[in-house]
């Protein structure tokens, strides 16, 4: 698209102030990538708006001048959604960054766009309640809800998608909508609020956000398994659903993954593929959970089992487990990460994790495994050094490879990272082309002209 940005800018800085309007090559960089191997894209201009009346300025000026949109959280994304491939306006929403109300009756909370996970969660813990999506980064919970973010305890309380309540959002006309009421069921209507969660900003803006909480529980206690191969681990997460055992937390590490999180955190682990897992309930509950999990780890072979209630103990597993990324990154200083992620049926989870070894056998590349298998999900950070276009393309091709056997397990290409530019080649693939169309005919209705996050999704 092609503007002219010299306007936009004037227009822009009379709309909110110049302080808060920037086309330096600082922040345009900052703004034009986020975690991942996707080259930087930087935007024409960025944009730190403080309330959604700004916002909506922001949209009416972008609109009129047929200006791209980009929606910027904490720019941790993993498939390129931050990255301004068409140029345009980035739109960093980290100052709309107010909790508006908290209802432990209602067990709800309402925050700004900006809010970050942390900052949530050290509201929340007074009240004895928390939110429990937890992506390990300290992302923005408008970015979760534009990637339909997941993590550690979605295999008990759910991704985003189970834990939006409402969402209010500005749209390519400069409206403000309301996605439903804070009611926890409804039928009146479309489901808004859904679309717009994984919509990647494609849609409109997320500026204001109504999430579920719940309580803190009475009692949680975590433990590690360790297993003579990966096979057995994921049997013993199969065997653990197939009992209906409550799990909060059932991650799996495998044994490149546990070395390098034991180097980085000098945890002394047995470098095996392992299994992290947490019982939330009373002390009764957790502890016959915990014994039933272990019976079952020690009838597949488990190499070692600890288990501990003790929260800094079980702080310190978790923070390793959430900063697995740069203890991966520890392995091969100067590589960067070609990170992919899929999801399968919990029934297919061994098989595709068994082709994914034989592939990582014969690739020549160093590239852990760590999942969240309680949901069938799992990812692998492949190290490659940026310098080299065929380590690169041999990255690229295996998790092309891998994407392409979730999608024919009856599966998915990204469990929790999102499309973004990075996967929207598998949408068809996915979800065929009449799925895909009818995307289309949505995102045609919601943004006639195309501004919101120009690219994504949908491959050109």
């Amino acid at each position: 698209m092609s503007f002219d940005v010299a306007s936009v800018a004037a227009e822009l800085q009379a709309a909110l102030a110049p302080d808060r309007v920037s086309d330096t090559d600082a922040n345009r960089t900052l703004h034009g990538h986020g975690e991942s191997y996707h080259p930087t894209a930087p935007p024409d201009l960025v944009v730190w708006p403080v309330s959604i009346d700004e916002v909506v300025a922001v949209v009416t000026i972008c609109g009129r001048h047929r200006a791209p949109i980009v929606p910027f959280g904490a720019g941790t994304s993993l498939e390129g959604q931050v990255c301004a491939i068409e140029g345009g306006v980035s739109v960093d929403l980290s100052r709309m960054n107010k909790i508006l109300r908290v209802s432990v009756e209602d067990m709800d909370v309402t925050v700004e766009a900006g809010v970050t996970r942390l900052q949530l969660e050290q509201v929340l813990r007074p009240e004895g309640v928390f939110f429990p999506v937890d992506p390990g980064a300290d992302a923005t919970v408008g970015g979760m809800v534009s990637t339909g973010a997941s993590g550690t305890t979605t295999v008990r309380y759910g991704a985003m998608r189970e834990n939006v309540v409402s969402l209010t959002v500005v749209t390519a006309a400069g409206e403000v909508v309301r996605t439903r009421s804070r009611a926890r069921k409804s039928s009146a209507g479309y489901d808004l609020t859904r679309l717009f969660v994984g919509a990647e900003g494609t849609l409109g803006i997320v500026v204001e956000a109504t999430l579920k909480i719940h309580p803190t529980p009475e009692a949680m206690s975590a433990a590690v398994a360790a297993f003579p191969g990966l096979s057995e681990a994921v049997d013993c997460v199969v065997q653990t659903l197939q009992n209906g055992i409550p799990m909060a937390r059932i991650e799996l590490l495998d044994a490149v993954q546990l070395d390098a999180i034991n180097r980085r955190y000098d945890l002394g682990y047995v470098a095996a593929p392992t299994l992290f897992l947490e019982f939330h309930g009373s002390p009764r509950e957790v502890a016959e959970q915990a014994e039933l999990v272990e019976e079952i780890a020690r009838e597949l072979g488990a190499l070692t089992w600890a288990s501990t209630s003790n929260a800094t103990e079980r702080n310190r597993l978790w923070e390793a487990r959430h900063h697995a990324h740069e203890a991966t990154l520890a392995l091969r200083p100067g590589a960067r990460t070609v990170v992919t992620d899929v999801c399968v049926p919990i029934s297919r989870l061994q098989e595709c994790i068994e082709a994914t070894e034989v592939d990582l056998a014969t690739s020549g590349l160093v590239a852990p495994l760590v999942g969240h298998v309680g949901d069938g999900n799992f990812h692998l950070a492949l190290l490659v050094d940026p310098a080299d276009p065929e380590e690169v393309g041999r990255a690229k091709e295996l998790a092309e490879t891998l994407a392409r056997r979730a999608i024919a397990l009856e599966g998915t290409c990204t469990g929790e990272h999102g499309v973004g530019y990075g996967k929207s080649k598998f949408l068809p693939l996915e979800h065929g082309e009449g799925g895909v169309r009818l995307m289309r005919a949505i995102k045609d209705a919601f943004d006639p002209d195309g501004i919101f996050n120009p690219g994504k999704l949908f491959a050109a």
